[in-house]
């Protein structure tokens, strides 16, 4: 039974190991075509919208492709209250850890505190990690972040929030839709044709390469410059370390779900969100700041991935 253990173990850390080389690869190739001005820096907008009004929506509805059992509605309930309890966190953090930071970069750093990239490379983890069932909880586990991204994540930056603006860009966000048509798919079991999931299936299969070349492209426009700075690299202890250790001891705790808790613990160790960047460019706070936050704690969660796992696998 051991070596049974060990063995599952390794193909774990092969198939995330392989995930990741992919992925930094991706980035890399989104660096270099960038670079190269193959791709220019304003045709990020296209790729994010095309990610998150297309091809992420897709995922989302394949991942529903699941008959209802009591124990998956228990499963759906364990994992958001503990989605909820990590954005209590965050939102506590964010309001008591950067009091002393100057206004312009202090908003910044609210907001990627209580909004990570989970809603982007947290699906491609989800999926390469636990596969379709870990996909399909990693949907109910974002409603939370994504309500508060939309709502407090926005007050830091709009300092007089249009509260009914707001809401309309919570329930017509295009993911939050698709999760809502999932949820009727899974509860009604409305068949859908073989040729329809497979288009799903292919379309939601872009998401992840596009969105790391996203995330290169900001990397060969923002550089490296001061991407080591110390507010950066505390923060990004934060958000990569401190956070997800506070949600693996509670899950013990309380004895969470094994794969529940490997996966809230996966989803809070996302970096910043890339929205971080866009947002600061909108409201003119410190841009090159926000853009060297998305990518530090990037590239240092590609190697602090493989960490936890292994830490939720053997602890």
């Amino acid at each position: 039974m051991q070596e049974e253990n060990d063995y599952n173990m390794v193909m774990d850390f092969t198939k995330l190991f392989t995930l990741q080389f992919v992925m930094f690869a991706e980035l890399m190739l989104g660096y270099a075509l960038c670079r190269m001005n193959i791709l220019k820096p304003q045709e990020r907008g296209v790729l994010s919208r095309l990610v998150i009004h297309l091809l992420l929506p897709c995922s989302i509805i394949h991942a529903f492709r699941v008959e209802l059992t009591q124990e998956l509605l228990s499963n759906f309930a364990e994992i958001f209250i503990i989605s909820c309890g990590v954005q209590i966190l965050c939102t506590f953090l964010a309001h008591t850890l950067y009091n002393r930071v100057p206004a312009e970069k202090r908003k910044i750093l609210q907001y990627a505190t209580v909004c990570s990239n989970a809603g982007f490379l947290g699906n491609a983890v989800a999926d390469g990690v636990y596969g379709s069932m870990g996909l399909l909880y990693a949907q109910i586990y974002l409603i939370p972040l994504r309500i508060v991204m939309w709502t407090a994540g926005v007050s830091y930056f709009a300092e007089s929030s249009d509260r009914k603006g707001m809401i309309r860009s919570i329930v017509t966000h295009p993911c939050i839709i698709a999760v809502f048509v999932g949820i009727l798919r899974i509860v009604f079991q409305i068949p859908v044709p073989a040729a329809a999931e497979s288009l799903l299936s292919v379309l939601g299969a872009c998401a992840t390469p596009l969105i790391m070349i996203f995330l290169g492209m900001i990397l060969a426009e923002a550089g490296f410059g001061n991407m080591l700075e110390k507010t950066n690299v505390i923060f990004s202890v934060i958000r990569l370390v401190l956070i997800p250790a506070a949600v693996w001891l509670v899950c013990r705790l309380f004895h969470a779900d094994t794969m529940i808790t490997g996966l809230s613990v996966l989803l809070a160790a996302m970096p910043a969100g890339t929205t971080t960047a866009v947002l600061a460019e909108q409201y003119h706070a410190d841009e090159e700041f926000a853009a060297n936050c998305v990518i530090l704690t990037t590239l240092l969660s590609i190697g602090l991935l493989p960490v936890w796992v292994w830490l939720v696998e053997t602890l």
